[in-house]
């Protein structure tokens, strides 16, 4: 795993976890990668520092990626934020494309709801001006 600091259009900086330099590569091609405030998926890598740490440091626990303060506390928010979702929503599944269309042009009754779409059924629904959030899964979340 690698994280890199991202940025999007609208200036936002992030960061986010990929299989590899390529893995990453790829999800910001296909448009994969959403900011997590203002949810563009137009990202581009940021200019990031290696953390190396420095020659005879017995404290290990700063100088390690996983200690990122920041980091923590917006998985922790992430993690927050999805079990409101579970507890006051619906899941769909993959039907969540189709349902939230159904909801919106009230031909479902309106009603809370989650669950899985693809990067273009996202698009597709913020096209269509259809109001969705997309949480990003986390890295430690198939551990």
């Amino acid at each position: 795993m690698i994280r890199y600091n991202l940025t999007c259009e609208n200036d936002h900086n992030f960061e986010s976890w990929f299989r590899d330099s390529t893995s990453c590569d790829d999800q910001i091609k296909l448009k994969n990668v959403f900011c997590p405030e203002c949810n563009t998926n137009l990202v581009t890598k940021a200019l990031m520092s290696p953390r190396i740490p420095k020659k005879g440091s017995s404290n290990t626990q700063k100088n390690t990626v996983l200690s990122h303060g920041r980091s923590n506390i917006l998985n922790n928010a992430i993690r927050k934020i999805r079990e409101e979702i579970k507890k006051n929503s619906e899941y769909v599944g993959k039907e969540f494309p189709e349902e939230a269309r159904k909801i919106h042009y009230n031909e479902s009754e309106q009603r809370s709801i989650y669950g899985e779409a693809s990067a273009k059924d996202i698009k597709e629904l913020h096209e269509e001006g259809i109001d969705i959030i997309h949480i990003p899964n986390l890295p430690d979340d198939k551990n």
